[in-house]
């Protein structure tokens, strides 16, 4: 395994995971646009490298996206996140906010990752699905499940008169 981060740490790149590569982007706050953009310019980029040195292109299927290992990420392969405080939710219990976030087409994680637990009242929320959908398409439904859940989150914290 190997990761390669920029000086920055807002893009990166991880080889021999579940997938034989992984671009990610990031940054603190909430400009989703902007982290989205230097994505796919990373992507656009990694590819012309890696065709620029071996004359192949990433494998991808018009109908069902780019090709992984991980069968879990068959699709676009696009997990899109966002580390959100939700203290009514977290007052509410784990199993009611996954059942929300079900519906929402979300995943809840903790912070330290899909197998690290949840501490505390910050969690990583990203879209379910990868298969069937576009990168945008991934991509508006996290930031609309995210508000939703946001807005929720504050009618729940004043019923445990929280504030």
């Amino acid at each position: 395994k190997a990761v390669v981060s920029t000086q920055s740490g807002h893009y990166g790149r991880g080889v021999n995971e579940e997938d034989q590569t992984r671009i990610i982007s990031m940054q603190k706050g909430g400009d989703v646009k902007e982290v989205f953009s230097r994505l796919a310019s990373g992507i656009e980029a990694v590819g012309k490298s890696v065709k620029d040195a071996s004359g192949k292109e990433f494998l991808i299927d018009p109908k069902y996206g780019y090709m992984h290992s991980c069968p879990t990420n068959l699709g676009t392969g696009m997990r899109a996140s966002v580390h959100v405080d939700l203290p009514g939710w977290t007052k509410e219990g784990p199993g009611k906010l996954e059942a929300r976030c079900e519906q929402l087409n979300l995943q809840p994680r903790g912070t330290r990752g899909e197998s690290g637990g949840q501490t505390g009242i910050t969690y990583d929320i990203s879209n379910k699905h990868r298969l069937g959908y576009s990168e945008v398409e991934l991509v508006q439904c996290m930031i609309d499940g995210v508000n939703r859940l946001f807005l929720e989150d504050l009618v729940l914290q004043k019923k445990h008169n929280m504030f």
